[in-house]
C-alpha cells in the first residue's frame, strides 16, 4: 500500500479520532475525516491537511448522501465516531425515555460503525484495514454504552469473517481512561478520575497518542495476520483475555 493510502477516520475532528488522523497524515497518507460539526471538522482538516466530509455516521440517509465525497478506494477505515450519549441530555422519564437513551448509545456506537463499513464495503481495497474504537466499558460495564461497545466486539468478528478472504483485517482497539478528550463532557469527578487511574498498573491515564499508535500498527502491512481481535489500551486496568 505504500505511502499513498486512502484513509477514512470517522469522528476525526477531535480527541482520539483527531490523533489517529494526525498519525496517518504525518505518515504521508491521504486522510479524510468525517463528523457532524462542520466548523470543528473544517478547522481540524485545515490543521491536519485532511479532507473534511460532514455527516452523521449513525444516519443511513446522511451516510448515503456523503458517499459521493468519500474516496473511491479505501485502504484504511477507522470507525471512531461514537461516545457515551448518556452524558448528553436525558430523554425524560419512564420506559420510553429509558428506551430512547439506550437506543441512542447503540446507534451512536454500533450502528454508526456498521453503517459506514457496509456503505464502503465495495470500495475497500484488497488487504485493507478496518479498525473500530471500542472501550474498556465493554468488559467493565457502563449501562447502554458498555452494552454498545460489547456489541461492537461481536460485530467486529463478523466483519473479520466477511472480508478475511481478501486479506482485509478487522480489529477493535479498546481504550481505558484517556485524558484530553471531550468524552466525559465535564462530568468526570476528580474522585472518579483518581479511582480509574488507580486501577491502572502504570498509574496514569492514557493519551490519545497511545491509542493512535496501536491503530496505526493494526493498519500497517505488518499486522496482516492480526484480525478479529480486541486490543486493550488501558495501562492494565483490564486484562484482555
Amino acid at each position: 500500500m505504500g505511502n499513498s493510502r486512502e484513509v477514512v477516520v470517522t469522528g476525526g475532528g477531535t480527541g482520539i479520532g483527531y490523533a489517529v488522523a494526525a498519525a496517518f497524515a504525518e505518515a504521508g497518507d491521504r486522510v479524510t475525516i468525517t463528523g457532524r460539526r462542520e466548523q470543528v471538522l473544517s478547522e481540524a482538516a485545515t490543521l491536519l491537511g485532511a479532507r473534511p466530509v460532514v455527516f452523521d455516521a449513525a444516519d443511513p440517509a446522511a451516510v448515503e448522501s456523503a458517499l459521493g465525497e468519500l474516496p473511491e478506494r479505501v485502504d484504511v477505515l477507522v470507525n471512531n465516531a461514537g461516545g457515551n450519549t448518556d452524558f448528553l441530555d436525558a430523554d425524560g422519564d419512564g420506559l420510553a425515555g429509558f428506551a430512547a437513551a439506550f437506543e441512542r448509545n447503540l446507534r451512536s456506537n454500533v450502528v454508526s460503525a456498521a453503517l459506514v463499513t457496509h456503505a464502503l464495503r465495495e470500495r475497500l481495497a484488497d488487504n485493507a484495514r478496518i479498525v473500530t474504537i471500542g472501550s474498556i466499558a465493554a468488559r467493565t460495564g457502563a449501562g447502554s454504552y458498555g452494552a454498545a461497545k460489547a456489541a461492537v466486539e461481536g460485530w467486529n468478528v463478523s466483519v473479520a469473517q466477511e472480508f478475511g478472504s481478501r486479506g482485509i483485517t478487522a480489529n477493535v482497539v479498546a481504550p481505558g481512561l484517556i485524558g484530553e478528550t471531550e468524552f466525559f463532557h465535564g462530568k468526570l469527578s476528580d474522585r472518579r478520575r483518581e479511582w480509574l487511574i488507580g486501577n491502572t498498573m502504570n498509574k496514569r491515564p492514557g493519551t490519545v497518542e497511545d491509542v493512535a499508535a496501536v491503530v496505526t500498527f493494526l493498519a500497517s502491512p505488518a499486522a496482516g495476520h492480526v484480525t478479529g481481535q480486541v486490543v486493550h489500551v488501558n495501562g492494565g486496568a483490564h486484562l484482555g483475555k
